[in-house]
This record gives structure tokens, C-alpha cells and sequence, in this order.
């Protein structure tokens, strides 16, 4: 689907979106993902035209959200709802390490050593195991996840995305980020719209459905609860760029 069979954009959408593979074009690793040049200041202008209500829904850290799209600073939600910024820029993040995560990272540290082109990334609160640059991996890269996580009573699940599996806390997800926002202002009474890429991002997809919201895939013809698509994230970019521009007078009056 072309940008242009996309809904007209409204000053009343609470806008949510995920960081890589929607706003950024996926890299082998996570630390080589590289953010359009133009984005921070679309963002700052999406921002605007939709009286702040524009938030990311990421399973990066919010740190890592903050440095790449620096100066701006949006509401967030990191580690898909762990970590937490609203509206006022006060943030929530988990206390404490759950010591079940200790074995979990041995495990999958030990694994990842082993085999090449297989790499561990540390968010402290969940294990995300990337094999992008060994894809012939899939199978074992699955059963060493599902294999670290099996000891702990279901308090830990296992999210599958394009060439990832992530460890994280159960009960916790990109949907249920989206309902904490949509319930306090400035994104609640808004209709709400969220963009994502993967399968991390089904459960913002059915959440917003659930508020007869606009939900947008990026990308291949997968599977999808999402209602719209849209092919590449340069078009996607080139959409938020509009919007941004269509809205800003809507802002000005």
C-alpha cells in the first residue's frame, strides 16, 4: 500500500511508533542501525501539530531512543513497556535486575561465543538474541532462548522478531504500553495510530484495533492484525514528513 491510500491525517491522532524497522531501516546489529538526518526534526513537528501526543514504543532502552533522536526527547516506551517516560518527562524503570535474568545471560552469553555471527545484546531487564549475520542459525538460536527461559515458571517469555528472540518479563508488552498511555492526556480521548514492522508489534496492533485506532505494518506481507501497510521506511518517513507539514498549520490557528 502506497502512503497516498493511507488515512488523511488528523490533529485529534495520538501517534505511536516503533523505532527499528519503522523509523529506521534494520542493521546486522543494533549498534550499526544509523537515523535519517531529517527525523528528529519530524518528530518535533509531529509533536506539535498533535498537542505533544506522539510517543515510541521500542524494545531498545530509552537511552538508546534519546541518543539517536537527539535533541528530541519524546514520551517513551523502552524495553516494550519496561522502561517508562510520560508526558512530563518523568521516568519509571524496573528497580532491580531480576535475578532470575543471572543463568538466563550465562547461558545465552555461552552460547553466542560459540557461534559466530551470533550476538547477545544486554539490556540488563531482558536478553535479545540477534543472528542476522548468521541466519542459518535460526533453529538453535530458537532452542537456546527457549531452553534459558524454560526454569522460570513462566515469569519470563520469549518474543520472536525479524532475526531476534528476546527474553523479557511476561505480562508486559508493547499493548499494554499503548493502554497506559491512551488513559492519561494529553494521548487519551484521541484516536489512536500505531506503526510497526514485526512481530514485536502485534500486540500494539491488536490494542489499538481494540480502540477502532489506524494500525500500519512496514514492510513484507506477513501475517498481520494490522489494518494498513505501507512497503519501506523511506516511505513511511516520507508520510510522517507530510503529516508533520499538513498538520503544522492546523497547530498555528
Amino acid at each position: 500500500m502506497t502512503a497516498t491510500e493511507l488515512p488523511r491525517p488528523d490533529a485529534n491522532w495520538a501517534l505511536f511508533l516503533d523505532f527499528d524497522g519503522t523509523l529506521t531501516d534494520i542493521a546486522v546489529t543494533p549498534g550499526a542501525v544509523r537515523v535519517d538526518p531529517d527525523l528528529p526534526a519530524t518528530l518535533a513537528k509531529l509533536q506539535g501539530g498533535l498537542g505533544g501526543a506522539v510517543a515510541i514504543i521500542s524494545g531498545r532502552p530509552l537511552a538508546q531512543i534519546d541518543a539517536m533522536l537527539a535533541p528530541v526527547v519524546l514520551p517513551a516506551a523502552g524495553l516494550h513497556g519496561l522502561e517508562w517516560r510520560d508526558q512530563r518527562g518523568r521516568v519509571e524503570r524496573p528497580e532491580a535486575e531480576p535475578a532470575a535474568l543471572a543463568p538466563m545471560r550465562r547461558m545465552l552469553a555461552e552460547f553466542a561465543a560459540a557461534n559466530p555471527g551470533v550476538e547477545l545484546e544486554d539490556k540488563t531487564h531482558t536478553l535479545a538474541l540477534h543472528y542476522r549475520a548468521a541466519p542459518r542459525l535460526a533453529g538453535e538460536c530458537r532452542r537456546a532462548v527457549q531452553a534459558a527461559a524454560a526454569g522460570t515458571d513462566g515469569a519470563f517469555h520469549v518474543l520472536e522478531g525479524k532475526m531476534v528472540f528476546e527474553i523479557k518479563p511476561a505480562g508486559i508488552d508493547k499493548g499494554t504500553a499503548i493502554e497506559r498511555f491512551l488513559a492519561a492526556p494529553p494521548f487519551a480521548a484521541r484516536r489512536p495510530v500505531f506503526i510497526g514492522d514485526d512481530t514485536t508489534d502485534e500486540d500494539g496492533f491488536a490494542a489499538v484495533n481494540r480502540h477502532w485506532g489506524i494500525t500500519v505494518r512496514v514492510g513484507d506481507g506477513q501475517p498481520t492484525a494490522a489494518r494498513y501497510r505501507i512497503a519501506a521506511v523511506a516511505d513511511l518517513l516520507a508520510w510522517l514528513a507530510d503529516i508533520a507539514a499538513e498538520l503544522a498549520p492546523q497547530a498555528a490557528r
